[in-house]
Parts: C-alpha cells; sequence; structure tokens
C-alpha cells in the first residue's frame, strides 16, 4: 500500500458468509425502492456493520463495496504498478507508462453475483496481452495474481480468461479517470465474470504457476465465475 494511504482498519468479527453478504446487500438493493430515507438509514447503519460489509452503500445504480474501509488512497506521483513473477522482464510500470501501451476501449455491462447490474460502462485501459508482452511471461506461467491496495484483497486468473477480448486493465472509466470508489488508478474488468473478480485498487500483477483462491473464493463463490454459468445460478438460485 502506498505510504500516503492511511493505516488500514482491519476487519471486525468473523467473515462474512455467502448467505449473509447476500442479505445485507439485498437490503441495499430494496432501498431504491424505499427513497432517501432508507439511504440515509443505510449510511448510518453502515457504522455498526461488521467491517467486511462496511462497504456498501447505493452510488448512482453502483453498490459500492470495499473488504476493509476506508478505501486506498495513492499518490499519481509516486504510485507505480508492479509486475513481476514468472517474467523476463519484472516492470514497475507509471500512469504515463501504462498509457503509452497500445488503448483498448469498450462498453459492457456489470454484474454483481448478487443479482444488480450495470448496463453499458465505458471503460478505458490496456488489454493484459500488450501488458504481458512488456515483461514477458516464461514457462511454467498459467496465470495471474492480482492485489489490491486494499489489505488483503486478492484475486487470480488463468492466462486464457485473461485473454479473453473484453478483458482489461482499466484506468479510465465512463470517459474519465477511475474514481477512488470505483477502483483508483487501475482496476481489472473482466465483464463474463462476476464483479468480485474485478480487483480493484490494483497495486501488483504477478505472473504465477498456479491458481490459487482469491478473498471470496475463500469465503464460498466459485474461482471461475462466469455469469450465468457460476455460483450456482446455472441452477438456479
Amino acid at each position: 500500500m502506498p505510504a500516503s494511504d492511511p493505516a488500514p482498519q482491519r476487519p471486525e468479527g468473523r467473515p462474512v458468509g455467502r448467505r449473509a453478504f447476500l442479505g445485507i446487500v439485498g437490503v441495499g438493493i430494496s432501498s431504491l425502492v424505499w427513497g432517501d430515507t432508507a439511504t440515509r438509514w443505510l449510511s448510518g447503519a453502515a457504522d455498526a456493520l461488521p467491517g467486511p460489509v462496511r462497504g456498501i452503500l447505493p452510488s448512482s445504480g453502483w453498490r459500492i463495496y470495499a473488504i476493509n474501509p476506508p478505501y486506498p488512497r495513492y499518490d499519481p506521483a509516486t504510485w507505480r504498478l508492479q509486475v513481476d513473477g514468472l517474467v523476463e522482464r519484472p516492470r514497475s510500470f507509471s500512469m504515463a507508462e501504462l498509457q503509452a501501451l497500445p488503448r483498448a476501449d469498450q462498453t459492457s455491462d456489470f454484474h454483481c453475483v448478487t443479482g444488480w447490474s450495470v448496463d453499458d460502462v465505458h471503460w478505458g485501459g490496456v488489454r493484459f496481452k500488450d501488458l504481458l508482452a512488456a515483461v514477458g511471461p516464461t514457462a511454467g506461467a498459467v496465470g495471474l495474481s492480482f492485489v489490491s491496495a486494499e489489505e488483503d484483497y486478492v484475486d487470480t486468473l488463468t492466462l486464457q480468461q485473461a485473454a479473453v477480448p473484453d478483458a482489461m486493465l482499466a484506468y479510465e472509466m465512463d470517459h474519465a479517470p477511475i474514481s477512488r470508489p470505483h477502483g483508483a488508478p487501475v482496476r481489472v474488468v473482466m465483464p463474463q465474470m462476476y464483479g468480485y473478480k474485478g480487483v480493484k485498487w490494483l497495486q501488483r500483477i504477478t505472473v504465477v504457476d498456479r491458481i490459487e483462491d482469491g478473498y471470496w473464493e475463500g469465503r464460498g463463490y466459485d474461482r471461475d465465475a462466469w455469469v450465468g454459468k457460476s455460483n450456482d445460478f446455472s441452477k438456479g438460485l
């Protein structure tokens, strides 16, 4: 985590299981029906929730979520994205260096495993194939591990998954730099998978020889988070 970030707040109490998480998010979604009164109630009630769920609040169609609030901060003058592991040329990219790589733009839908979606989100950034070309994965590389500045959030993709046409490392959202709540300065975008694979506040990518469970997989979610085909949605909940 960058030195300018505030000291992280550790999660309180037990990790929140999948059912509890779904229930709490359901309350947040229903606030769209209740209106402003419920939103204000949720804002106050959030202080009483365990750390891993305090980040859930409505925001312009999104449910902004953090496991370890407050959201991480970064210093644009010193921030770097470390790319290392099984590569020939480990590198530390500044934002300018990322933006010098071939640019990719797309408009895609965002789907949360808890049942809500945001349509037609515009993303700008870099395809993983172009990022990896700059560092040269070596023999034995099978995947990417993404480490967030938000301790202890990490998740992984196989190289094949990271190579799908709409996967990217994004530094713009809806024609502006990604905001702090949405993962500034860069985040993973994986539209064909549920949002928990889209690691925010990214600070490191490690090329790895095995795929391991990420933060939410360790709490009951599927490692392969394909929309409509994982987390029991293919069977109907």
